[in-house]
């Protein structure tokens, strides 16, 4: 039985280049591979046989050989052939070695990048709502710089690792199965130190503190989080800075609480405003205003205040300041006080339901339902 052609079965033209071919291998190792389709003897005939085809055709001179030979050309290409029992290793690095890796694959001299760091940052309501700059400072892992980064002692030079042979991954053997993995000794960067650098003991990074200058734009609120690119942790073998992340929290106010964009506060009143009406000065964050309370107000009403609320972080018109009215009781009476409250109650109980609406209302309700439990 003839084999076939090792195009066909990548999905790709006679003279397609090494990154289209590696993407064809790639979503075929994915969709075939053993793990994913357990008990599966088919998938594993088509990911073994994809494997084959890319061993030949991702290898310029096998390739070549191929070509113009076909299968009867590779009987005599020196080099590794294709071992089934390596498939399951070497799916790993070259599906996943890119990912985990920083985009290569057991290279010489790997980069790694430094990690994300976090920091919370308090915020009265004023300085969410407003923004501004404030000054964070945290501690992080930095470039040493007696050594700028490489771990060794100026004037020496980080050596090959001999574990790995500076690939920086060895493979274990255990039986049919052949198992890649990050070099213990010199922990995947290819390299080990064997005179180490004395201010960061090889490591390439020391603790630092660090404070920067954070622009917090107006709005924010609670878990909103500021990006600072370049500001975590120093990378590894020269790889890239982590970023910081800014995770706002906003402290209780005094006065008000908000809701999204929206305040809301309590306005105490006394008995005389809420009977007879008044202009009071309310509270915002941006200073005083007027507010009018007419005559008869209950205690609970709510009064809106547009605009005077917070603008959203992500831009639109602000939000609105509620104000709630609290009526408030007045306590410690005189007699003098005492005999006039008296003297104004047996006023307004003569007046009936013309000053005592809902009580009286409230009352009816009552008779009627008693009456009902008594019928």
């Amino acid at each position: 039985m003839s084999k076939p052609d090792y195009y066909e079965i990548l999905a790709v033209k006679r003279n397609a280049s090494a990154a289209e071919i590696k993407k064809s291998y790639r979503r075929l190792a994915m969709k075939h591979h053993p793990d994913r389709n357990p008990d599966n003897e088919d998938a594993e005939a088509d990911f073994k046989e994809a494997k084959e085809a890319y061993e030949v055709l991702s290898d310029e001179r096998k390739r070549a050989a191929y070509d113009q030979f076909g299968h009867a050309g590779l009987a005599g290409a020196s080099g590794r052939g294709f071992n089934p029992g390596d498939a399951f290793s070497d799916i790993f690095g070259d599906v996943f070695g890119d990912i985990f890796s920083g985009g290569r694959r057991g290279g010489r001299n790997q980069v790694f990048r430094g990690a994300d760091l976090r920091y919370q940052l308090d915020l009265d309501l004023e300085q969410a709502v407003f923004g501004g700059e404030v000054e964070v400072s945290y501690s992080t892992l930095s470039e040493c710089q007696t050594c700028h980064g490489s771990g060794a002692r100026p004037g020496s030079e980080p050596q090959t690792c001999s574990s790995c042979a500076g690939h920086g991954q060895v493979r274990m053997s255990q039986g049919m199965f052949s198992i890649q993995q990050t070099c213990p000794q010199c922990r995947g960067t290819g390299q080990q130190i064997n005179d180490p650098c004395g201010d960061c003991d090889g490591q390439g990074r020391v603790n630092k503190r660090k404070t920067l200058s954070v622009k917090v734009p107006p709005g924010v609120d609670s878990g909103d989080r500021i990006r600072l690119p370049g500001e975590g942790e120093a990378g590894r073998n020269g790889g890239p800075a982590g970023d910081l992340y800014v995770e706002v929290r906003v402290r209780a106010h005094a006065i008000f609480q908000r809701e999204g964009a929206h305040l809301h506060c309590e306005i105490p009143i006394s008995l005389a405003i809420a009977m007879l009406g008044d202009t009071v000065e309310v509270p915002t964050l941006a200073g005083q205003v007027a507010l009018k309370i007419p005559a008869g107000t209950q205690s609970g009403k709510v009064f809106r205040l547009r605009g005077k609320g917070a603008a959203p972080v992500r831009g639109g018109p602000a939000g609105d300041l509620f104000c709630k009215v609290k009526l408030e009781t007045p306590v410690h009476l005189t007699d003098e006080q005492q005999e006039l409250v008296r003297h104004l109650e047996k006023s307004l109980q003569a007046g009936g339901k013309r000053h005592h609406p809902h009580s009286r209302s409230w009352l009816d309700s009552v008779k009627k339902f008693f009456d009902k439990l008594g019928a």
